[in-house]
């Protein structure tokens, strides 16, 4: 039995959900469903009439595949903003860190974000962290993250399925309520229903 609650002040905050991800010199990532899930959750949230407050990286580094003059920087198909649906930039890990995203759910009157997108051990972890720090109720969607294999600095690599692992697990245990897509559809369903 699903016990997910969503407050109708929950928003929702797809993170980094760009197109550079999926070509050099990004490494391996490991959830072939990341899209599928994403879109499943927009779709749903969207249906709901529930907010949704986009956050794009722009990178300000030289030679990023992220920087706003790159293909990359693009969003994922069918994860562009839609007219009513704000757009946060960021140039750092946090999605809260030199934005106004605490400021926009604040004045929504917000007390609960859910968050997914790429990659789960460093934009949606800090983000995560931080929104958690700041006063939020946080929930992680984690089958609609993804992240990369990672160098482990001795020759060797962490993959991609242990990192975003590992990084679920410190979340849960300290930071977010951790649940999957099917979780929040039904969440979702029980509200309407409600």
């Amino acid at each position: 039995m699903n016990s997910l609650k969503l407050p109708d002040d929950a928003i929702l905050i797809p993170i980094d959900m760009q197109q550079a991800f999926d070509a050099a010199p990004w490494p391996p990532r490991w959830n072939d469903r990341v899209d599928e899930n994403g879109l499943t959750l927009l779709a749903a949230w969207r249906a709901a009439k529930r907010p949704i407050i986009h956050v794009r990286h722009d990178s300000v580094e030289e030679g990023s595949t992220l920087r706003p003059d790159r293909p990359g920087n693009a969003f994922r198909p069918g994860f562009e903003p839609q007219v009513d649906e704000p757009l946060v930039t960021k140039s750092v890990n946090a999605a809260f860190i030199g934005t106004d995203l605490d400021l926009r759910l604040r004045r929504l009157g917000a007390e609960t974000v859910v968050l997914f997108g790429i990659s789960t051990d460093m934009c949606v972890s800090t983000s995560v962290r931080v929104g958690a720090n700041i006063g939020y109720r946080v929930i992680l969607v984690e089958d609609a993250c993804d992240c990369f294999d990672l160098a482990d600095g001795a020759s060797g690599v962490v993959p991609a399925r242990d990192v975003h692992r590992a990084h679920v697990a410190t979340l849960r245990a300290e930071f977010a309520s951790v649940v999957t897509t099917g979780e929040v559809l039904a969440a979702l369903r029980g509200a309407e229903a409600a």
